[in-house]
């Protein structure tokens, strides 16, 4: 049978391409306002260069474009990627450009606990390759500190434990940095607190802690999912201040506790390694008391144990002394002798000299004493006398050199100097603008003038042969007489 062509229906309405198109969107539109769709994301390569997500949505035997708009993508709590199963709600369009239907997502969320722990699995092996898990950048928490922050809901159940906790074992200033530690913006709560507690300034207003707690009750994995996020890894990795995460119940494990200093499996047990028992302090320092002073005993006994030996060994004082009793005997009875005699021996000695003192002899003693002071006199008036004189030399001989190198001498010769206004000489015309102040000094005192002119080099001087000195007028209306000054 031979195929016959459509007959034309002149009754239908005709439609432009952009028509039909507004058409089809708005009936997709009206008919799926708002649809969740299940599916595993594919194609996704990350945000556009504009902020915005392309990627698309499958299952075993479909697929449908998905966009995310910069502006949603920003606000998600969870972050689309490539092979993750997820459940996306937005509302269905179409776009004419390429003639397809699409989903605008508004919000995404992992399709099932599967999927959860499948995500966080592949950010602990990032991470962890990375090294924001290793053991050599953990630090040491403080054995007592002073102040402790924590950062945790102000509202729930596990600020009061902590704070009892503390209050039972050693009080301590607490700060608490209040997040929400769930649902959306939640993660970038808890990451602003961590870094907010480390940019305090030491000796601040407000002081800055000694110790971290990023606390939480339990819950489910999606309930705890905020301290998985990368932005709360990282956060507590890179805090200067030392952190322990205490994130859910003993059994509940999230990426925190990797890059936290210290895991503690409660909000209280956190408590518990933040302090010591005060109690327990007190005990241990009274028994550590107690032994010094035993061994403070100990040692003191035993010292006089040593004393008591040493004595005994050591002779009796009486017997060390019996030799030198004996010689201060002895001594104190040849004493008197030995003073008589020695002072008949001075008295001798006395009048012998005595005898030679005369009065002639004292007079011939002061004559020579005098003449001896008379040639000293002498000799020190010849040595001032030579002195002054060589002075007086070398003086003249300075003056005669000084008035030599004197620019004075130059002007008595008929020479002049000539001053700017600020009293600098000038050393050649080319220095000298037209109106400019001058000061002219001659050998018989100063001047005032004005040069006018331009400022170039001086005029040739006229002839003179009858005098020494050539007669010149510069540029600038000042005769001089001198040739080059210098």
């Amino acid at each position: 049978m031979k195929a016959t062509a459509a007959e034309p229906l002149p009754n239908s309405p005709e439609f432009t391409v952009s028509e039909l198109s507004s058409a089809l969107k708005r009936t997709v539109e009206d008919a799926y306002g708002h649809v969740r769709v299940r599916g595993e994301i594919s194609g996704f390569r990350g945000p556009h260069s504009s902020g915005h997500c392309y990627f698309a949505l499958k299952d075993d035997s479909a697929k449908i474009e998905a966009v995310i708009w910069k502006g949603v993508h920003g606000r998600m709590r969870f972050k689309p990627q490539e092979g993750l199963e997820v459940i996306a709600t937005g509302k269905l369009t179409t776009f004419p450009g390429s003639s397809k239907y699409q989903i605008v997502i508004e919000a995404i969320e992992p399709a099932g606990v599967g999927a959860l722990m499948a995500l966080m699995e592949e950010r602990k092996k990032k991470l962890a390759a990375e090294g924001l898990f290793d053991e050599a950048r953990k630090q040491l928490l403080p054995w007592l500190p002073e102040v402790i922050g924590v950062v945790t809901s102000p509202t729930g159940a596990v600020i009061r434990d902590i704070l009892h906790r503390l209050e039972d074992r050693f009080p301590r200033r607490v700060l608490v940095w209040p997040v929400r530690v769930q649902g959306e913006g939640s993660a970038e709560q808890i990451a602003a607190a961590i870094r907010g507690f480390n940019a305090l300034e030491e000796g601040g207003r407000i002081p800055r802690p000694d110790l971290l707690i990023v606390a939480r009750g339990g819950g489910s994995l999606e309930d705890l999912w905020s301290f998985n996020e990368e932005s709360v890894v990282r956060a507590a990795a890179e805090s200067m201040i030392p952190l322990i995460s205490a994130v859910g119940h003993e059994t509940d494990v999230t990426l925190i506790d990797f890059a936290a200093d210290k895991r503690a499996p409660t909000p209280t047990a956190a408590a518990e390694m933040a302090v010591p028992v005060r109690a327990e302090l007190f005990v241990e320092v009274s028994s550590l008391e107690r032994r010094a002073m035993l061994c403070w005993q100990r040692g003191q006994e035993h010292r006089r144990s040593e004393l008591r030996a040493a004595a005994r060994a050591l002779p009796k004082a009486t017997d060390l002394l019996n030799i030198p009793r004996q010689r201060l005997d002895r001594a104190s009875a040849q004493l008197p002798r030995a003073l008589r005699a020695n002072a008949h021996v001075y008295e001798r000695r006395l009048s012998a000299i005595g005898g030679r003192l005369t009065v002639t002899a004292l007079r011939a003693q002061i004559d020579r004493g005098k003449e001896k002071v008379a040639r000293l006199a002498t000799s020190a008036r010849r040595c001032a006398d030579l002195h002054i004189q060589q002075r007086e030399t070398r003086l003249k001989y300075v003056a005669q050199l000084l008035n030599a190198l004197s620019y004075k001498g130059v002007l008595d010769r008929g020479f002049a100097l000539v001053r700017d206004e600020h009293g600098q000489p000038l050393h050649a015309a080319a220095h000298v603008g037209s109106g400019q102040h001058l000061t002219i000094e001659f050998a018989d005192g100063r001047i005032g003038a004005t040069a006018d002119g331009e400022g170039t080099a001086a005029a040739k001087p006229k002839a003179a042969p009858a005098k020494p000195a050539s007669r010149r007028t510069t540029d600038f209306g000042v005769k001089k007489v001198q040739g080059d000054l210098f």
